[in-house]
């Protein structure tokens, strides 16, 4: 394919707010025509991951938790922040451990997304962990309210079929995840 759509040149950057956890710039970009915009926002986040955990005896490690957001509880993937200077791999190990207690297992990238590329800049690192074993208490971060929830590999499957998981990465994860190893158990029924 012959792709003529040319980068856009940065003139100018300033940030309005550097927080742990929100960074915001406002950039100034020239398009490849010579057409200026002067606003042109962008949230800063480091790179995330997500863990599509299961059991030897293949039920699968979730958490259930409260989404300010949004106001709503919600069971999802264990997830987290990749820290600086740390690795994926390294992080989605980490995060399982501390949010559920299980840890092992043989891991996978399942796939790597980004949730809005047009104003975000990080990627998310979606796993899978076969085998996975509990083996210690969870360690939650201070702003972390989450209870461990184990499903069936049929309730999983139901409850992404149900539409009420909100959460586009971990959806997107599980989508291929099902598709690719259970599609019987996605299929609409007829």
């Amino acid at each position: 394919m012959n792709d003529d759509i040319k980068p856009w040149e940065t003139l100018q950057s300033e940030y309005y707010i550097q927080r742990p956890w929100l960074t915001a710039r406002k950039d100034t970009v020239k398009l490849p025509d010579g057409r200026v915009n002067d606003e042109y926002w962008i949230l800063e986040y480091p790179s995330w991951i997500n863990i599509i955990a299961v059991t030897d005896d293949d039920r699968y490690v979730m958490v259930r938790q409260y989404r300010h957001g949004l106001g709503i509880v919600s069971t999802e993937l264990c997830a987290g922040v990749v820290e600086k200077n740390e690795e994926p791999l390294d992080a989605a190990r980490r995060e399982l451990a501390e949010e559920t207690g299980y840890t092992g297992g043989r891991w996978s990238l399942n796939c790597v997304v980004c949730a809005n590329p047009g104003s975000q800049n990080n990627l998310t690192y979606c796993y899978i962990a076969e085998g996975v074993k509990l083996s210690t208490s969870q360690h939650l971060d201070a702003n972390e309210d989450l209870r461990v929830e184990i499903l069936t590999r049929k309730e999983l499957a139901e409850l992404l079929k149900s539409g009420t998981m909100r959460q586009a990465l971990m959806l997107s994860s599980l989508w291929k995840y099902f598709g690719e190893r259970y599609p019987e158990l996605i299929m609409q029924d007829k």
